[in-house]
């Protein structure tokens, strides 16, 4: 308390305790966040109005609006389709391909019998996952089921596949997988597309997160599916839509269900489409580009009008049908290539000049363009496959972007393929087709004999020459296996590898051995 506090106490108490109280609200306000981020009194702060609620508030409830828009940028903008195109070609490509590794220290396997025992899964596998048998729908192998689930992942940020036994005729295995769009799971008796933005559903006194059922302690008790999607027209004959619940775990202990998501927040249950971030900036972006496109046609479009003085003339008399906008109006002109309109008497035009190409163009763009790539994990040199930078520069770039392909590659992994190949394993070992001793005994034997790999396309190489060697460095100096770099660089298996080579090299000594000697007589 200052000198003019005491005297202010001394001759009002009442004010003079006010004023401590105001200095020491100050005091408060200017401490921590509220000085910075969390200011409310200064001029950057008064306009913004922000508000957060829980993950069912700032997700679900916004979770229709997120999805139509999208997937609108996906199908129908081409800087909204390149990031999720990156991530699927890169992460999955082709296909993620199995292998087989189960845990031969734990089983008491030796080398031989695992390898036998891969080679056999290998074979099984690829009768089912090779071909259509795996889809539900009979159109896809299970490569391709995989880029159409993370495609639906990526745009509606989360996917859903069912796993259905369904016998066809020629078919050995029954399990199928089926995909679904993410919009049928939701909240039961949704009567159309208005209704999909409402929350607040419960099933038998059991909250409802847009078609998520929710127990007491957090966990998922249920999947409640629409027979089609809620956005669609009834099948003939139906009135209404149906609802079917689903568990995630049968009682049997097998999946019924798989859910492709990835969590942000605690106590989330739907993802958030990949492009949700960026959407405003995508669809502005969109629109420039169109209006730049617009402006460069309009620019290139020559015409010249003829301005004539005499009313006889019949250039300016008519304007050609294939020059006007309207064709019942012949007041109506377009510009054209190349072409030539005469004007009427008194009449005359006013060009602008639009200045385009635009010059500012392309760096505004790569701008706009590098804030979206770093709020999406990926370099601006990737995502629109421009590599005109140094070498150190553009591996940089891919460095970055393959950490977080990989991170998609092992979400799909753990998610669906290995899931789908859990299953697929325990029918072929009921059905005995395949021979897995203990497998139903014991938990722990049975996830040592379904532990597998996924591979998947490699990296992209910026200088071959400078990437084989690094990597034959690393297995020298043992940071590093031949198996893991032959399929980092390669996208292929090492032990497939080394059986192919032994047969060549088998038949190229078979072929020498044939092959007559320079200058020797031979024997043919």
């Amino acid at each position: 308390m200052n000198v003019i506090d005491r005297a202010i106490s001394a001759m009002s108490p009442k004010a003079g305790f006010r004023r401590l109280v105001d200095r020491r609200r100050i005091q408060i306000l200017n401490s921590g966040y509220s000085g910075g981020g969390a200011n409310t009194s200064k001029q950057w702060s008064k306009g913004w109005r922000s508000s957060s609620g829980s993950a069912r508030e700032d997700i679900s409830d916004n979770l229709y609006t997120l999805r139509q828009r999208c997937r609108d940028l996906y199908m129908n903008a081409p800087l909204g389709r390149a990031p999720i195109s990156r991530i699927m070609i890169n992460a999955i490509g082709t296909g993620l391909v199995l292998r087989p590794n189960p845990d031969a220290d734990l089983l008491g396997l030796d080398r031989k019998t695992v390898s036998d025992w891969t080679r056999r899964v290998n074979r099984e596998w690829a009768l089912w996952a090779g071909t259509t048998s795996c889809d539900a729908a009979g159109l896809n192998t299970f490569a391709e089921l995989q880029q159409v689930a993370l495609l639906s992942w990526l745009q509606n940020g989360e996917a859903f596949a069912l796993l259905p036994y369904i016998d066809r005729p020629g078919e050995l295995y029954p399990m199928k997988v089926r995909l679904l769009e993410a919009d049928r799971v939701c909240d039961p008796n949704t009567a159309g597309v208005q209704n999909l933005a409402l929350g607040g559903a419960t099933f038998n006194g059991r909250i409802l997160d847009r078609g998520i059922e929710i127990g007491d302690d957090g966990q998922v008790l249920a999947y409640h599916v629409a027979r089609w999607h809620p956005a669609s027209m009834a099948p003939i004959g139906k009135s209404r839509n149906v609802w079917a619940r689903i568990a995630p775990i049968g009682d049997t202990g097998r999946r019924n269900i798989l859910h492709l998501v990835v969590h942000e927040r605690a106590e989330q249950y739907h993802g958030v489409p990949f492009l949700a971030p960026v959407v405003e900036m995508l669809k502005q972006l969109d629109r420039y580009n169109e209006a730049e496109l617009l402006a460069a046609v309009v620019a290139g479009m020559f015409t010249v009008f003829v301005k004539s003085t005499t009313p006889d003339n019949p250039l300016g008399e008519t304007v050609p049908i294939e020059h006007q906008v309207d064709e019942d109006n012949p007041n109506t002109y377009e510009l054209g290539g190349g072409a030539v309109i005469g004007l009427g008497e008194n009449e005359d035009i006013s060009v602008a000049n639009p200045g385009r190409p635009n010059t500012a163009f392309e760096g505004f763009v790569r701008a706009v363009l590098q804030s979206i790539g770093a709020a999406l994990n990926i370099p601006y040199e990737v995502m629109v496959n421009s590599y005109n930078s140094s070498y150190s520069a553009s591996r940089a770039a891919l460095l970055q972007a393959w950490a977080y392909f990989r991170m998609w590659r092992r979400w799909t992994a753990d998610d669906f393929a290995n899931p789908v190949y859990c299953e697929w394993l325990t029918d072929a070992i009921l059905m005995g087709r395949i021979d897995a001793p203990g497998y139903f005994d014991d938990p722990v034997i049975r996830a040592a004999w379904q532990r597998a790999d996924w591979h998947g396309p490699s990296a992209g190489q910026v200088d071959p020459v400078k990437e084989v060697t690094a990597a034959k460095v690393r297995v020298e100096e043992g940071f590093s296996t031949r198996e893991r770099e032959t399929a980092e660089l390669t996208g292929m298996d090492w032990d497939s590898n080394m059986d192919r080579r032994f047969a060549e090299e088998r038949r190229t000594n078979d072929l020498s051995a044939r092959t007559p000697a320079a200058g020797g007589a031979g024997n043919g």
